[in-house]
């Protein structure tokens, strides 16, 4: 007997043996678990099972590839779930679906196979919206045009932060360079001669990259000329694509990409799918050829974004390329006083002194996020304890965020960087499909440092060791692991290591 619960439809059934993909967001029906004929619908073991992909994924990966993932049906034998596009299913089978079939096989259920198909479209009575279109005509269909509240005229895409312009940027020593290009692009009108093409931002977590992009964006939209302005991220670029391509409207969503005069794109780094890369490759060459600008903004330089195609990454490296570096204590300190001065418009009676600034902006050495984070927790304490913020009451509030800033930040190219060195192999040999037993070995306990060392998930991890599977990174950890515990000499080697990549952070 055969259990249903969700709308019935053609399926495609893959076998357990089968490779799967990602990309799904969960809206699951019947996740309480029930009997119907002795049959026992799976609703709890789903919920484990997307907990654990959540965990081992991280956030941003799981909601853009299971973010729209249902479980639909159990027959006491075959689990199916369903997605809404056939790109979806496509990608999922050949990158997550042996790890889906795994999760539910450790299940205490009985799972022969997993069938994944593609749902019907469910049709929806869209709300008018709240806010005027653009006067210019928009192509139907092409996924492109948007217009978010409180967005200035001719800007579409997502909605840039209010928060975010020139003015309360701080700007210093480490971002001084990316500030004035952005500036120089932003107070540009239509038709002016193009310096810098592309622009290419990148850096670490909270310095600021997304707060450039807004702020181009919103000094872009107020000047004269009426500049056409589309701003996205990489997935929601990816997603687009993909509608476009679901309905006919490929061409029309092409067309419209070029007539764009300032196109702004925020983590490239999780642009996905060979297509879509291809497509965004010819955009930016049209763009750049006929005189528009294109900024793009990610966690690390073209060379080194190693999930994008190699002709991708040589157009992206082709313009300016800037980095912005840690916070210097000037910035951190400026932070921190824009900061207080918006606590302080909320609520007068938090006041702290400079010594308590000064500690903040002497410790507290990491993004910007964590600076803001610190006066928040300041203030949200005074308010409830009503003790006054003094030194010695900042020190015990925020010591967690303190001790955590203080272990210093790993990345993994120096992780590649030392192994290859102690190994007398090129960081190249590492990221290669090679596999002889002279580089397995060493790739594989430079993954293992790379989970132990850094905060990357695995999946991350796997696309800066060649495009690797997360499975993989978790067998060269599990397999370390293991030799580690049965050989002395194996371990003082891993140690040595820690030492030598410890040195390049230093």
């Amino acid at each position: 007997m055969k259990t249903e619960l969700w709308g019935q439809n053609k399926m495609e059934s893959i076998g357990m043996d089968r490779v799967v993909g990602t990309d799904v967001e969960v809206s699951v029906t019947g996740t309480q678990a029930e009997t119907t004929g002795g049959t026992k619908l799976p609703g709890d073991a789903w919920e484990r099972i997307l907990k654990r992909l959540r965990t081992e994924l991280g956030e941003d990966i799981f909601s853009s590839w299971f973010g729209r993932m249902r479980l639909d049906t159990y027959d006491g034998a075959t689990v199916t779930l369903s997605v809404p596009t056939s790109f979806l299913k496509s990608w999922i089978r050949a990158n997550y679906l042996a790890r889906i079939v795994a999760l539910w096989q450790e299940e205490p259920l009985r799972v022969e196979r997993v069938d994944l198909r593609v749902r019907p479209v469910e049709k929806r009575v869209l709300a008018k919206p709240a806010v005027p279109q653009p006067a210019r005509p928009v192509l139907p269909r092409a996924g492109i045009a948007m217009q978010p509240r409180n967005v200035p005229a001719g800007v579409e895409g997502a909605a840039f932060d209010a928060r975010h312009r020139f003015e309360a940027l701080a700007v210093g020593r480490g971002n001084s360079i990316a500030v004035a290009a952005a500036r120089q692009i932003a107070s540009a009108l239509a038709g002016d001669r193009i310096a810098y093409n592309p622009l290419f931002i990148h850096g670490g977590v909270g310095r600021g990259k997304t707060h450039i992009l807004h702020a181009i964006g919103w000094e872009a939209s107020e000047k004269p000329g009426g500049r056409r302005i589309l701003h996205l991220s990489a997935q929601e670029f990816v997603f687009r694509f993909v509608n476009a391509i679901r309905s006919d409207g490929a061409i029309a969503f092409k067309e419209r990409l070029r007539e764009i005069d300032l196109l702004l794109i925020d983590d490239i780094q999780f642009m996905a799918g060979k297509a879509t890369q291809r497509e965004f490759c010819h955009t930016v060459n049209a763009l750049i050829e006929s005189g528009r600008q294109v900024v793009v903004v990610a966690d690390r330089p073209p060379g080194e974004l190693t999930e994008l195609d190699e002709r991708m990454r040589s157009r992206l490296a082709g313009g300016l390329v800037c980095e912005i570096g840690p916070l210097d204590p000037s910035m951190r300190r400026e932070i921190l006083n824009r900061r207080l001065a918006e606590l302080g418009r909320d609520d007068p009676t938090f006041v702290i002194g400079d010594d308590v600034i000064d500690y903040i902006a002497a410790h507290v050495t990491g993004d910007g996020r964590d600076l803001e984070g610190s006066l928040n927790r300041l203030a949200a304490f005074a308010r409830f304890s009503g003790e006054p913020v003094t030194l010695a009451y900042a020190e015990r509030a925020i010591r967690d965020i303190v001790i955590q800033r203080e272990r210093p930040q790993v990345r993994i190219e120096n992780i590649q960087r030392a192994v290859a060195q102690h190994f007398r192999l090129s960081r190249q040999d590492l990221i290669s499909s090679r596999r002889t037993q002279a580089v397995v070995r060493p790739r594989q306990i430079a993954m293992y440092l790379a989970k132990q060392m850094t905060l990357r998930s695995l999946p991350e991890i796997g696309k800066r060791f060649g495009n690797r599977d997360h499975t993989t990174v978790l067998h060269a950890v599990r397999k370390i692991e293991g030799l580690i515990a049965q050989s002395d000499d194996l371990a003082r080697e891993v140690s040595e290591l820690r030492r030598l990549i410890q040195d390049l952070e230093d």
